[in-house]
């Protein structure tokens, strides 16, 4: 292969963006049941990209936020691994995961017959073509507000009662059709679990989400 030296600005910014489309930093990837939303109790292929600057106080995945302990993957090699296994449901997370262009990764995955779908606080532009998109607003960073009329579910983290106002202001954006979720922060579940319930049976516009996969025990 005979690579091209450049000092032009416009052509070297071309060449990390073509570079980010196909490589992406991964935490980690497997194979294992969907614990939370529409998809609860669905096989699926997790694939957790580095990177975030939201900085969610209560993330439970705080070691995914620097994307540059993670190694680097070619999207190609992501997607093979993806396909060793049975299921076709694939699921983009994060960190922050549209801290990248994933338009390369979603042509790669459809491509092997996946069904793509993403978790996102919606706080950069949506890339890729997503079966169905998850969107998780947060006071840390607010979403983008063009983001919010494509997302097929939206899913409010409640960690105290002010979530529930915060999840009303997002539900407003969303389209008519969006599944709305109202999910237990995990390290206060015993304490809003039952606000949530009296929350839903008084607004049943909204469901409740649970994070199974913990109750399950399993990734």
């Amino acid at each position: 292969m005979v690579h091209r030296h450049t000092n032009n600005p416009s052509d070297i910014c071309r060449m990390i963006a073509n570079a980010l489309l196909t490589r992406l930093p991964v935490m980690e990837q497997f194979y294992t049941i969907q614990g939370e939303g529409y998809y609860q109790g669905h096989a699926a292929y997790f694939i957790r990209l580095g990177g975030c600057d939201v900085g969610c106080v209560w993330c439970d995945v705080k070691e995914s936020w620097d994307a540059s302990v993670h190694p680097i993957w070619e999207v190609d090699d992501i997607v093979a691994e993806a396909a060793k296994y049975p299921g076709r449901l694939a699921v983009v997370t994060g960190g922050e995961p549209l801290m990248y262009d994933l338009t390369y990764l979603t042509a790669q995955l459809h491509k092997a017959g996946f069904q793509t779908n993403i978790e996102t606080s919606g706080a950069y532009p949506l890339t890729g073509q997503w079966d169905w998109i998850c969107l998780s607003p947060k006071k840390f960073k607010n979403p983008l507000p063009k983001v919010a009329p494509y997302a097929n579910e939206i899913k409010v983290i409640v960690y105290n009662k002010s979530d529930f106002i915060w999840a009303e202001e997002h539900a407003a954006q969303v389209n008519s059709a969006c599944k709305l979720y109202l999910q237990p922060e995990w390290s206060v579940n015993k304490k809003v679990t039952p606000l949530i319930v009296d929350y839903v049976k008084a607004h049943p516009k909204w469901e409740i989400s649970l994070q199974t996969h913990k109750y399950l025990d399993i990734p």
